[in-house]
């Protein structure tokens, strides 16, 4: 995380769904409804546990997910088994294990005590990233350590050329004989080493020359470099470069359509698997078929204002879309009679075309009142 790029992508990636609203549905004869009555809804849509917002919760838990490729929480439950709180669990300190009869237990040792408490299935929420058997992810950070130590390394070489005043280093020739070399070199970097003094003159006695060695950032291609491990780390956690203040290739015809971009291929693979998990850990299997949860990507989605206006216009046309249904999408209050479905009146069968035209051309006309 003290990279800024990694920093960044996991920024990006935590706020934005931990931004995103988040329902219970059920299933209905038309389609699906907010299940706000159900006990889930509230823990799930406002307040998890008694000390986290569900922005909180969601933040921290895609973090642990994002770094350690494995997000951990420990269900509370009533003694009806109904779900009550959901606290989240440090994940290098848990440890999925099976016994000899195949039952999957979690091993948790307590962050302050040291204490080891052992946590049934159904007392963890556990949602796995990218891994080889299906149950534990893999930590991102660990299979890109080489690109990101790359990127580490740069750091370290730019905080360290321009500490010692952007000279990286050189030498300081004498026509006769130093006495003492120390002491002359502490000299030397006392009056002269560190950014704040790069612009100092050197003042050179007994016919001391100095001569530089250092190579000179662009002939190492520095920022060439640092830009690089930039797209590279973006690569790794598939976050638009122009996300993380990146903008060296994005433009403005194409920077929308990269937003929507990172929404279906990025953000949609995590909103389905966070879905998915919860789910399977916090609905009963009779629940299962009633109620499922769901994310609300909507917002993420939207165009510019003349492209949502073209295309509500179309749906609205089409009949498909209501007034009171682009109110919604737009969060307008409801109108009256908005809720009535239309389509464009000149739409008519491609076989009835012309047919009233020949109607009227058929009708004999009333010549002299018979």
């Amino acid at each position: 995380m003290q990279t800024s790029a990694v920093y960044a992508c996991v920024r990006i990636l935590a706020e934005t769904i931990a931004s995103l609203p988040l329902h219970v549905y059920k299933y209905t004869a038309d389609g699906s409804e907010k299940a706000t009555n159900h006990p889930l809804y509230f823990l799930l849509h406002d307040e998890p546990n008694s000390e986290m917002t569900t922005f909180v919760f969601r933040e921290t838990f895609m973090m642990h997910l994002l770094l350690w490729g494995n997000a951990y929480a420990q269900i509370i439950r009533d003694g009806r088994g109904r779900v009550i709180g959901l606290y989240p669990l440090m994940p290098d300190h848990i440890e999925p294990y099976r016994t000899a009869d195949g039952d999957l237990y979690y091993r948790y040792r307590k962050e302050f005590t040291a204490e080891t408490i052992t946590l049934t299935v159904d007392e963890v929420l556990h949602i796995p990233g990218l891994g080889f058997d299906g149950l534990v992810g893999y930590s991102p950070i660990i299979m890109a350590k080489n690109a990101i130590g790359i990127s580490m390394a740069t750091e370290e070489f730019g905080s360290t050329f321009f500490g010692n005043g952007a000279r990286p280093g050189g030498v300081l020739e004498h026509p006769g004989t130093v006495k003492d070399i120390n002491r002359l070199k502490d000299s030397w970097n006392a009056a002269y080493q560190g950014s704040a003094k790069s612009n100092k003159i050197a003042i050179l006695e007994e016919g001391m020359k100095y001569t530089p060695i250092g190579i000179p950032p662009e002939a190492a291609q520095f920022l060439e470099t640092r830009r690089f491990q930039i797209q590279e780390i973006c690569r790794i956690f598939r976050v638009p470069p122009h996300l993380v203040a990146d903008l060296s290739g994005a433009t403005f015809s194409n920077i929308e359509h990269q937003s929507i971009d990172f929404v279906v291929h990025t953000i949609r693979p995590w909103l389905v698997r966070l879905e998915q998990g919860f789910n399977r850990a916090l609905l009963s299997r009779p629940e299962k078929a009633v109620y499922y949860t769901g994310f609300v990507v909507d917002g993420l989605l939207r165009g510019d204002y003349l492209s949502r206006m073209n295309g509500y216009r179309v749906g609205l046309q089409s009949g498909f879309l209501s007034p009171n249904d682009v109110r919604d999408l737009e969060d307008m209050n409801h109108i009256p009679n908005g809720d009535t479905y239309m389509v464009n009146g000149s739409m008519t069968k491609l076989s009835d075309v012309g047919a009233a035209y020949a109607n009227a051309n058929t009708a004999q006309p009333n010549i002299g009142g018979e």
